[in-house]
């Protein structure tokens, strides 16, 4: 693949799809990862067209009527209804690829405002909220609000244990951290605020931190008292779904200028009797955030921008350096390669190619080669005491196929399974895409099943892990033929000892059993897993309606120890697939590879590999980076775009389909244009955060995301669709 580097489309809350090839599918059956290596990580912007697009304020008749003392008399205020409008930039960037007739770009946004005139202050504004210019030159601006809130059940004696400050007490309030294109109105401002007041408490939002203030009060106190302020939040280099959801609301509610808002949590310790020490404070940041979402923010935010820089793509000199260098780089970047891997990959750039790898190709490879991936394990020759079985481990499991073919449609061929249905009646939009009527109409519809566990990520970060392990399954279901529906979900855990203090068991007593630092409590895996499953699916809208949940840790008879270290998270469901949608259709010269789903994240790096090493091989952070966030609401959004091609029966307009898993690109675009080949145009991808390098939008597994082939003259349908659903 040629990789061109161009501007990155992406926003946090953007149109959610891309074209990331042109038309002219190579004929070449080489190797997908080998041409990669003119990628640089470098942004080159083009001279973009510009088309206006007029937006004017809300006026007193057709603006939402929303009744809150916090508001006040906005028909009042006569003056802002004659504010200057705002308009939408839309440049859309020349195509940087030798076909430029053939290849589709999607249109660039960005947020400007013209001509605005100052701001008159309006009749019962609402307490002023504090403002500061970005410190970054991204000319934008940070609003904080304050919200007090309770601690976690628990937490304060937890943290009395651990830092050892019997007296310590504890204080928490939440700041809601906005990013504006400019400073609010005071009208804006009403608005805001209405939308982040709790509805029955919602004197308890205020325009200044009250933790602060107390925080000064007892530095200025006679009694001496020791306090500290603690703040934690989300990540600065990607926007959290909860973000893009309410920055959503607040364009509907007519405050478009708010770009990102995150939601902090500030923490006042204080203890009469003991100094709040550095190590004291690291340890209790160590408690209240998972570090692999979240972030400590040592001062209040000034800005979003996280200062990182896209890395360029370089080169691991193995002609120089010799099989000690490829050593490195596995160890280094948690490729996960065994000593057969070292040695034929070693032996392919030196020996056959005759140059060295990018860290783009190693890293490709790392994750479409992994065990994870390919299954070596089970396809391989099993030789058990000398002698060679007549089966491998997948030929044993296809045999009940093999037994009793005979209601069978799709098998160990997809993403899913699916047997024989039945023809049903089914209520369905007379006009699937748009607004129109529903009729019932009958259709062959096959049952449709699927399983599969994600165990590894549910042992570093439980509920992420888990939720991402329900969402990657319900995006299996819907992505096999050329679409299917989902129906319903199940879920299971196996975790080791639970240890729960005042019901120790006998067979956890002296067990003298340690667990990797890198891994969850077996008793935090059974609870925050099945939280994060469940979560999904709510959000989602696919009911879990069973499971089961086992623990179990033992030293058998022989002394050896036997129990779920690394826990299963398994996830299954069932969901229906017209007949007709049964079979992918084949690469051919002149198809669109096209992405559609949420933005791309520094998240999910690695996967593959991370996987399929032996726990507590790889780096703790590079296990850490191999861990997905979800974000149930894009994916749902994205599902709507799939079910409305599937409802459009014989005329759907998906050739073949595939889910991103684990591996990212590595993996899914290859799935799409095997055995074919395609120029892929990398920065046409949407960008959640515009830092990421090559290798990470390469090979990034952002969950809610897939990858389909479409026929050229569909382009502008499915277009349509996307910008529909958002």
């Amino acid at each position: 693949m040629e990789s061109s580097m161009r501007s990155g489309s992406g926003s946090g809350s953007g149109s959610g799809w891309a074209f990331i090839a042109s038309s002219s599918i190579l004929t070449t059956s080489t190797s997908t990862t080998s041409s990669i290596t003119k990628s640089k990580a470098s942004f080159v912007t083009g001279t973009p067209s510009k088309v206006q697009v007029r937006s004017y304020p809300i006026k007193r008749s057709d603006s939402l009527r929303m009744h809150s003392p916090m508001l006040g008399n906005t028909s009042n205020n006569k003056q802002e209804d004659n504010e200057s409008p705002t308009s939408l930039n839309m440049a859309a960037s020349p195509s940087s690829s030798p076909s430029s007739s053939s290849v589709v770009q999607p249109s660039k946004l960005r947020l400007e405002q013209l001509d605005t005139k100052p701001a008159t202050k309006a009749h019962n504004a609402p307490r002023s909220a504090s403002t500061s210019t970005s410190s970054s030159d991204t000319n934008t601006y940070i609003t904080h609000l304050f919200r007090a809130n309770r601690l976690d059940f628990g937490l304060l004696p937890k943290a009395q244990h651990s830092l050892s400050i019997p007296d310590l007490s504890i204080e928490r309030e939440d700041c809601f951290n906005i990013e504006t294109s400019h400073p609010f109105t005071d009208k804006e401002l009403r608005i805001v605020q209405w939308l982040l007041a709790e509805t029955y408490e919602e004197e308890k939002l205020c325009p200044a931190s009250i933790i602060s203030e107390e925080h000064r009060a007892l530095g200025q106190s006679s009694s001496h008292a020791h306090s500290d302020i603690v703040e934690v939040g989300p990540r600065l280099n990607f926007q959290t779904a909860w973000s893009t959801n309410a920055v959503s609301i607040f364009h509907s509610c007519g405050v478009a200028n708010v770009i990102r808002i995150e939601k902090s949590r500030r923490y006042l310790l204080y203890s009469k009797k003991a100094t709040i020490s550095e190590q004291a404070k690291h340890t209790f940041v160590n408690m209240i955030h998972d570090r692999m979402t979240e972030q400590h923010y040592e001062h209040p935010l000034t800005t979003f921008d996280s200062g990182l820089v896209p890395a360029e793509t370089h080169s691991i000199d193995l002609m120089s350096k010799g099989i000690e260098e490829l050593k490195r780089a596995n160890v280094d970047e948690g490729l996960g390669f065994d000593d057969w891997d070292i040695q034929y990959y070693y032996d392919l750039f030196v020996n056959k190619i005759q140059r060295n790898p990018t860290n783009v190709e190693l890293f490709d490879m790392a994750q479409s080669n992994s065990e994870h991936s390919r299954h070596w394990f089970f396809k391989g020759k099993m030789i058990i005491d000398g002698q060679e079985m007549k089966q491998d481990l997948f030929s044993v499991v296809r045999d009940t196929l093999r037994a009793n073919p005979s209601n069978s449609v799709v098998a160990f061929s997809d993403n899913s399974s699916t047997i024989k249905g039945f023809t049903i009646d089914t209520l369905n939009p007379k006009n699937p895409g748009v607004p129109s009527e529903m009729k019932i109409i009958p259709r062959d519809m096959d049952i449709l099943c699927t399983a599969e566990t994600h165990n590894f990520p549910s042992g570093v970060a439980p509920f992420p892990g888990a939720e991402t392990g329900a969402g990657g399954r319900m995006r299996d279901s819907a992505a096999t033929g050329t679409g299917s529906l989902l129906v319903a979900g199940f879920a299971g855990y196996s975790v080791g000892n639970l240890n729960l203090e005042g019901h120790e068991l006998p067979w956890e007593q002296n067990t003298g059993f340690m667990y990797p630092d890198n891994l969850a409590t077996p008793r935090r895996i059974a609870i925050e897993a099945s939280n994060g499953a469940s979560d999904y699916g709510n959000k989602f809208g696919e009911p879990l309606i069973s499971g089961f949940c086992r623990s179990y840790g033992v030293r058998d008879a022989s002394g050896v120890r036997r129990e779920y270290v690394k826990p299963i998270m398994f996830s299954g469901g069932v969901g229906q697939m017209l007949s007709m949608h049964a079979r992918k259709q084949k690469p051919q010269i002149g198809m669109y590879v096209v992405k559609v789903g949420g933005p791309a994240y520094r998240i999910g790096m690695g996967g593959g590999a991370a996987s399929s090493m032996v726990q507590g091989a790889n780096k703790a952070e590079l296990d850490l980076n191999a861990v997905q966030r979800g974000d149930a609401e894009m994916e749902q959004k994205t599902y709507r775009v799939l079910r409305a091609c599937v409802e459009m029966g014989e005329k759907n307009p998906i050739l073949s389909l595939h889910d991103q898993g684990a591996g990212g690109n590595c993996n899914v675009v290859k799935e799409l244009i095997d055995p074919l080949g395609a120029r892929i145009d990398l920065r046409e991808i949407n960008l959640g955060d515009t830092s990421l390098s090559a290798v990470e939008i390469w090979g990034a597994e952002y969950q809610e995301n897939f990858g389909l082939l479409i026929g050229k003259e569909n382009i502008d349908l499915f277009r349509k669709l996307c910008e529909r659903e958002k």
